[in-house]
This record gives structure tokens, C-alpha cells and sequence, in this order.
């Protein structure tokens, strides 16, 4: 128990340092984007606005302080737990993220579990084949996705699934013109299947080639030669002496992908319109949402750390050296 403890400890400690080196860096790199603004708020309208109105907005939005002031000033409305007020929705920037981040969930939680289970199976099946036609089909699949840009596959299945084929809608999260009350979860789940799917495609690469690797150094190991010779083969040495050695390892590689898997959705909401929090992300980043953006970016790191932080405590729960603290 105070492991865990001192576990846990150590980990709030390191995030706190994440976040606050994240604000910082962040900060300065907006700051220094030669996007305006005040003109990306105004818009169409800039030449409408006199000097005295651009001064306004400027004060409102208090783009008139130095940058060091305005992170202060951010700083301490955070530590309050205020993460500032949208300029492009001209809402609190928490309920765009949480009514936003509601929209992505569902769609990275499909795609992370369908990449994952397709991943770990195809690297089991080549490592089980090696050398067989199977294997070298495996592994080919996994060398061309593995260097394929999310927008790239979600443009061509877009193309093949919702232009060709007609099988799925082009774009939106919900069918146009329904309303809200009207839409059902086999309208949400039918838009959302193409968007899934190019993240899942994209996203076997690494577990299947990871897991292949770590189930041919399990199966060349003594005790699984000693059960061969005993005649064990096929699923039944591998539910036996290869799933628990490599379970471990490609589930810690999967929660450790929910970095990948956020940038890979920014991409893929752009491609399909997808109103998500990746969606979001552009559009705060394209018309200098400064408030906005910085919530989504630590919003995001947070998201990635604490995947990292549940790969950790699985590997606690399940390896008793590591409970026991031998292997830390």
C-alpha cells in the first residue's frame, strides 16, 4: 500500500511539472504565431473596423498586455480552475472541451480498441506463421501503413466508402437537417464508422509488429522448446506459454498510443468534419483562439498521461514483482 502511495505520489508530482512546462512552452509559441488575433476574430468584416473598435477588442480579449502579463494572468484564472473564455464560441473554454470531447471519446474509444485487438491478433498470427505466406502478408500490411498519413486513408476510404460505393455518409458527425432530438445512435454510429476505421487501419501497425517480435522471442525461449518437446502446439502453447508473456507488454504499447491516436483523430475530424475536439483544435490554432487552444493542449496532455499512468497500474495489478516493488 505505500508503494502505491509512493507510486501515485510521484506521478501527481510529474504531471504538475507536464503541465506547468506544457503552459509555458505553449504559451511562448503562440505568442510568437504570425497569425493576428484580432483580425482571425473580426474576420470578413477587418475593413469595417475602425482603429478605436480594433482597440477595444484588443482590451476586452486583453491582447493589449505583454505577453509575460497575459500568461500571468491566464496562470492564475487556471489555478482556479478557469480555463478562460473561447473567442471563437464565445463560451468558457471547459464546456467546449467537454461538449466537444464527448464527440471524440466515442470515436477514439472505438477506434483504440478495434486497433488494438486487430493488431495483437495479426502479430500473434504471424509470429505463430513465420516464415509462412501469412507471416510475410502480415508484415507487408504493416510496412505500408505504417509510414500512411491518417488524412491520406481517411480520404481514400472516404472516396471508395462515401463517393464510390455510396455505403456511408461523406462528412458530419450527425445527417443535416435532423434535429438534435430526432438523431438516433444508429445515425452517430453509421457517421462515425469511416472516421473510426481510418484510425484503427492506421493505428495496427505498431502492436502487430510489436507483438510479433515479442512472441518470437517467447516461443525461441527454453521453457517453450521443453513444452514442444512435451507435443504441445499451436493455440495450445500459445494460450499457454506466449499470451500472459506478451499481454503485458502490448497493452502497456497501446495505452501509450493515446498520443498517436489524439493526433491521428485531429486529422481524421478535418477529413470527414467530424465536430470533435480535433475539429476544434484546428479551428482554435487557424483563427488564434489563444484560450481555447492552451485548454486543448493541456486538456490533451492530461488525456496522454493518464494512459500512461493506467498501463502503469496494470502492470502493478498484474506482475506481482512490480507490486512487490522488485521491479521498478
Amino acid at each position: 500500500m505505500r508503494s502505491l502511495l509512493t507510486f501515485l505520489g510521484l506521478k501527481a508530482v510529474r504531471l504538475v511539472s507536464l503541465l506547468a512546462a506544457i503552459s509555458a512552452i505553449s504559451f511562448v509559441l503562440v505568442s510568437a504565431s504570425p497569425i493576428d488575433p484580432i483580425q482571425a476574430y473580426v474576420g470578413a468584416d477587418m475593413m469595417r473596423v475602425s482603429p478605436e473598435q480594433r482597440q477595444q477588442i484588443a482590451e476586452h480579449w486583453g491582447l493589449d498586455k505583454p505577453p509575460a502579463e497575459r500568461f500571468a494572468t491566464w496562470g492564475t484564472a487556471l489555478l482556479q480552475g478557469d480555463l478562460g473564455t473561447s473567442m471563437i464560441y464565445r463560451r468558457p473554454v471547459a464546456e467546449v472541451i467537454g461538449e466537444r470531447f464527448a464527440g471524440s471519446l466515442a470515436l477514439m474509444l472505438a477506434a483504440w480498441l478495434l486497433s488494438g485487438l486487430l493488431g495483437f491478433t495479426a502479430g500473434s498470427l504471424a509470429a505463430m506463421k513465420k516464415d509462412t505466406w501469412i507471416d510475410r502478408l502480415i508484415q507487408w500490411y504493416c510496412y505500408t501503413l505504417a509510414s500512411t498519413p491518417a488524412f491520406w486513408m481517411g480520404l481514400l476510404l472516404l472516396l471508395l466508402f462515401g463517393v464510390w460505393l455510396g455505403w456511408f455518409p461523406v462528412a458530419l458527425g450527425v445527417p443535416a437537417g435532423v434535429l438534435a432530438q430526432e438523431v438516433t445512435w444508429s445515425d452517430r454510429v453509421h457517421h462515425m464508422i469511416l472516421p473510426a476505421l481510418t484510425l484503427s487501419i492506421v493505428g495496427i501497425s505498431n502492436i502487430a509488429l510489436h507483438t510479433r517480435q515479442k512472441l518470437l522471442d517467447v516461443l525461441a525461449s527454453d521453457y517453450v522448446l521443453f513444452a514442444r518437446a512435451r507435443g504441445e502446439r499451436g493455440f495450445r502453447l500459445f494460450r499457454r506459454h506466449g499470451l500472459r508473456n506478451i499481454a503485458l507488454p502490448a497493452l502497456s504499447l497501446q495505452f501509450t498510443a493515446f498520443s498517436e491516436l489524439f493526433g491521428g483523430a485531429v486529422l481524421a475530424e478535418q477529413v470527414f468534419s467530424y465536430p470533435g475536439l480535433g475539429q476544434a483544435t484546428v479551428e482554435a490554432g487557424l483563427r488564434g483562439d489563444v484560450p481555447l487552444l492552451l485548454g486543448i493542449v493541456l486538456f490533451s496532455a492530461l488525456f496522454v498521461f493518464t494512459g500512461n499512468l493506467i498501463a502503469d497500474l496494470l502492470y502493478r495489478l498484474v506482475d506481482p514483482r512490480i507490486r512487490e516493488g522488485r521491479a521498478l
